[in-house]
């Protein structure tokens, strides 16, 4: 594969002369815009500033011709400043889009844009971590086209379902009012809706230290003077009383919830009277000759 290269930075290329440094910058899921460099001061370009000493350095790049899924890693301290571990346990790097840069650092403007992928995983360890960055072709790797599943395909509220999640049945506002464990919330705002409505629902905190992140609700229950809503998995910082959060209705995407809690049935998305396993091993029926009746136990 051929590359154009900047007259300018081609020029700096043959003088043999090393002036270039690596930079990346990354777009998280939030929109924020960040900058690295291994450079020892700051570039500035693309109206972005890519900090050097940001404790974070490209690791190992593996690319390939063909269709082939080029890979990079990012390792790095984790601080305040640059990359702070909250932020990564809240998700807001999960698919953030990640561009490398050859710059020649005496013009920045001279630059060539090496590679570009997304954040596929990351891990974490006390002090540091390490970014795994799958390229472009990674996406030819997802599945496409419609699933022939007895569960509706669609996504709460999308086009094909077509539930308004704004209608206040299908959609509440709580308050946290006691945190009995970082799974379990007693909360106050849903008493109107019955036990198990927003089970497997995805609640979003409007304020708090987990403010604009989510949280899959596992358990729904509503007893007598307590709501309590179980969660999958605990929200990256501590819950504290007063947190607000909305949370729309759950679904378990099958044919039963589709018509008894949301009226939807002519946009379900499934096929919820497909022949199972159970038709392959069937049998013929016992007794002799046939009575009117199925061939085949059911």
């Amino acid at each position: 594969m051929t590359r154009d290269v900047p007259a300018a930075l081609q020029g700096a290329l043959d003088t043999g002369v090393t002036t270039l440094a690596r930079a990346w910058t990354v777009t998280r899921a939030d929109g924020l815009r960040l900058g690295f460099t291994d450079h020892d001061r700051a570039l500035v370009f693309d109206g972005v500033v890519h900090e050097a000493d940001a404790g974070v350095n490209a690791a190992a790049v593996e690319q390939a011709t063909g269709l082939a899924v080029d890979t990079h890693s990012i390792a790095g301290a984790l601080s305040s400043d640059a990359i702070a571990d909250a932020d990564l346990e809240r998700g807001l790097y999960d698919g953030a889009e990640v561009l490398f840069w050859l710059v020649d650092w005496t013009a920045p403007e001279s630059r060539l844009l090496q590679a570009r992928g997304t954040v596929a995983e990351v891990r974490r360890g006390a002090h540091a971590f390490e970014a795994e960055i799958a390229g472009l072709a990674e996406a030819m790797n997802r599945p496409a086209g419609r699933a022939y599943l007895r569960t509706c395909r669609h996504r709460l509220g999308d086009a094909g379902c077509g539930v308004d999640l704004s209608d206040p049945a299908f959609r509440a506002t709580g308050t946290v009012v006691a945190a009995d464990g970082p799974l379990m919330l007693r909360v106050d705002g849903l008493a109107a809706f019955a036990s198990g409505w927003f089970d497997r629902g995805a609640l979003t905190w409007q304020d708090g230290a987990n403010a604009g992140s989510r949280a899959e609700v596992k358990a729904h229950r509503a007893g007598e003077g307590a709501v309590t809503l179980a969660l999958w998995q605990a929200p990256a910082l501590p819950v504290a009383p007063g947190d607000s959060f909305t949370v729309p209705a759950g679904c378990d995407k099958t044919l039963a919830i589709c018509r008894d809690r949301f009226a939807n049935v002519v946009n379900f998305g499934g096929f919820p009277h497909m022949p199972g396993d159970d038709r392959a091993v069937a049998y013929p029926a016992g007794g002799g000759g046939h009575d009117g009746g199925s061939l085949f136990r059911r």
